[in-house]
């Protein structure tokens, strides 16, 4: 029983210097640090900040007497480049991709309204079609220093190509059911 105890302080006298040096690897316990890529903030941060890049808006009907709307509301150009593929991701001082100068020159495709139909969750609604095709240009540049030092600078240009779409209200053919509608947007 002795030896067995004294043996056990022999252990714990030498293992609690590794332990408390930090080598030891869940030393910490709850506040052992894990190692995270920086890539996964990027795509954490694409897919909780930017969740109306794939909503469908819905506005107020398009009033009897007036010209149709048009589709005047550019896509941004934070939104364009969302879009775009992602860089590649590199290994510091092994491969690393930039892109430089970009410019985003935006031209309207199509700008038409369907005929009224009904939505589900929404009602009889008219579809706004509005897409829009963005060229982008930029200078991709590859760098590497590691086995031997290299730059290749290229010019490139994308094309995307994105829907706008939205919804108008449809109020219906009778006025009273405009009206109701009418109401409804304005608010109490």
């Amino acid at each position: 029983m002795r030896t067995r105890r004294s043996l056990l302080l022999w252990a714990a006298a030498v293992l609690a210097p590794w332990v408390a040096a930090g080598c030891a690897p869940f030393s910490a316990g709850l506040f052992t640090p894990i190692p995270v890529p920086p890539w996964v903030t990027e795509r954490m941060e694409e897919k909780y900040c930017y969740p109306n890049d794939f909503r469908t808006p819905v506005l107020p009907p398009i009033r009897e007497g007036f010209p149709p709307p048009t589709c005047e509301d550019q896509p941004d150009d934070a939104r364009v480049l969302r879009a775009l593929e992602h860089v590649t991701r590199g290994v510091p001082y092994f491969y690393e991709e930039f892109r430089d100068n970009v410019e985003v020159i935006k031209e309207r495709v199509k700008d038409t309204i369907d005929p009224p139909r009904f939505f589900p969750l929404i009602g009889p609604a008219q579809l706004h079609h509005c897409h829009w095709k963005c060229t982008i240009t930029y200078t991709e540049t590859i760098e590497s220093g590691y086995p031997f030092p290299f730059r290749c600078v290229k010019p490139r240009v994308k094309v995307i190509y994105i829907d706008l779409d939205h919804l108008h209200l449809y109020p219906g053919c009778t006025v009273e059911s405009q009206r109701a509608v009418n109401r409804e947007l304005a608010g109490p």
